[in-house]
C-alpha cells in the first residue's frame, strides 16, 4: 500500500514576520500557513507504522473434568484393587512382553482427554525381589531426574487398610511429575508414575498434573491387597 499523498507534501520556509511591516492580511495569512504545517507535520508523524510490543508466552489451554468421580478396579487374578477416575481407562502394559519377561499384573492407567498416563508395575516381595531392593529402586527411578528437577518432595503415609506408600513430587520440567510406591512390608510392592504424551513444561501441564495429583492421592487411600 503507498503512503498518502500528503506524506510527500514539501513547503517552503516562511519569512520572518515583523508586525510594523506587515499588514494585517498578511498576518493572517502567514497563521494560516503555520496552521497548515503544523497540520503537515502531525500528519507525517502518522505515517509512521504502528510499534506494538511482543505478545508473552502462551499455552494450549487445557480442559480438565468437570469433577473428580471414581470406580472400581478389581479384575480377577490381580492381586490388588482400588478405585481409579471414571475418565481413565486401564490396560495391560505390554511393553516388556516377549523380552524374557513376563508381568502379568502390570498396567496403564489412560487418560486420554488430558494426554496423560499412570504407568504401574507391581512385584511381590521374594528372596530376590526384597523389599529393600524394590525400595531402592523405586528411590534410584524418582531421583533419576534430579539434573533437571527444581526440588524432589518425598513424603510418606499409610492408608485406611494398613498400605504404607511413599510419594515424590518432582518440581521443573522433567517427564514425570508425580511417581509413588506402596507395600505392606510382607508380600506385596507397587510402584507408579505419571507421565505426559509431550514435551514436558510444567507451567503448560500444571493444570492436569494439579488435576491427577488428586486421583493418585485417592487411589493410594482406595489400595487394597487382596491376599
Amino acid at each position: 500500500m503507498g503512503k498518502p499523498p500528503f506524506c510527500d507534501v514539501t513547503f517552503q520556509p516562511l519569512e520572518p514576520f515583523n508586525p510594523s511591516t506587515t499588514h494585517p492580511k498578511s498576518y493572517l495569512w502567514a497563521v494560516k500557513q503555520i496552521i497548515v504545517v503544523l497540520l503537515i507535520l502531525m500528519a507525517m508523524v502518522a505515517c509512521r507504522p504502528p510499534i506494538f510490543p511482543p505478545k508473552p508466552p502462551g499455552y494450549f489451554r487445557i480442559d480438565t473434568p468437570a469433577a473428580h468421580r471414581y470406580q472400581l478396579f478389581d479384575q480377577p487374578g490381580y492381586p490388588y484393587s482400588f478405585e481409579y477416575p471414571v475418565y481413565a481407562r486401564i490396560m495391560e502394559d505390554t511393553m516388556f512382553q516377549g523380552k524374557g519377561e513376563h508381568n502379568p499384573y502390570w498396567i496403564n492407567m489412560q487418560i486420554d482427554s488430558l494426554g496423560g498416563v499412570i504407568n504401574i508395575t507391581y512385584k511381590a516381595l521374594s528372596a530376590t525381589n526384597t523389599l529393600d531392593k524394590l525400595l531402592e529402586d523405586s528411590w534410584g527411578l524418582s531421583f533419576f531426574h534430579h539434573e533437571k528437577a527444581d526440588y524432589i518432595d518425598q513424603r510418606g503415609g499409610m492408608n485406611l487398610n494398613g498400605i504404607s506408600y511413599i510419594t515424590y513430587t518432582v518440581g521443573g520440567n522433567t517427564a514425570t511429575r508425580y511417581q509413588f510406591a506402596a507395600t505392606d512390608s510382607v508380600k506385596h510392592f507397587m510402584r507408579g508414575a505419571l507421565y505426559f504424551d509431550v514435551s514436558p513444561n510444567a507451567d503448560s501441564l500444571k493444570p492436569a498434573t494439579d488435576f491427577l495429583e488428586k486421583d493418585i492421592a485417592h487411589m493410594l487411600e482406595t489400595l487394597k491387597w487382596k491376599n
